[in-house]
């Protein structure tokens, strides 16, 4: 089973990720934030993952701090649960419709870390979710789980729909990129041997 749970304690935060790969239909999130919560739980729906996730902030009203920690554990329990790679895909991408909303993410489980994102808001929030905290989150699960993430918007719209066609897609893309390959099942996918 390729799974991990990570916990992350600091003065600001408390939070604990638990990712299973291999298994789909058990997502439970609680952040306290409703938007964040919903777009972990479209992330998860659409990747085909075990996902849980608890989270509370030790200062209260320092929503920064939480979604990026979210982000980083998350991202931590992804590398975590990869280990060395073997067998996977290792690329992936999506293209996600979302009413007048079209969106393209692309990513590579390379053990690089980059990000990049045309990823614009016209509103300071979406709903209860700071809307600068989009771009943030990526970058740092990107980081934090050693990818290179790209994401581009074809076309913008509602606010709302951009942010989660971004993290269905999102899902998407790693559902792919993590599959084992029948012809590749002891191969690390890298001609280097190791990513």
């Amino acid at each position: 089973m390729r799974e991990a749970e990570v916990k992350r304690l600091t003065k600001e935060t408390n939070i604990t990720v638990k990712l299973n790969l291999d298994e789909s239909g058990e997502i439970k999130i609680k952040t306290g934030i409703t938007f964040l919560n919903h777009l972990l739980t479209s992330f998860a729906f659409h990747g085909m993952l075990n996902l849980e996730v608890y989270a509370e902030t030790i200062e209260k009203s320092k929503d920064h701090h939480l979604i990026e920690d979210v982000a980083l554990t998350l991202g931590q329990a992804l590398s975590k649960a990869l280990g060395e790679k073997v067998g996977i895909s290792r690329f992936g991408h999506a293209i996600v419709p979302m009413d007048e909303v079209l969106v393209l993410v692309s990513l590579d489980l390379s053990g690089r870390p980059y990000f990049k994102s045309n990823l614009k808001f016209k509103s300071e929030n979406i709903e209860d979710f700071p809307s600068s905290m989009v771009n943030h989150f990526l970058r740092s699960l990107s980081y934090e789980g050693k990818f290179n993430l790209h994401v581009m918007v074809l076309r913008g719209g509602d606010d709302h729909h951009k942010a989660e066609a971004v993290f269905k897609a999102l899902g998407l893309s790693l559902k792919k990129a993590v599959k084992i390959e029948k012809n590749r099942k002891s191969d690390i996918p890298s001609t280097k041997g190791i990513c």
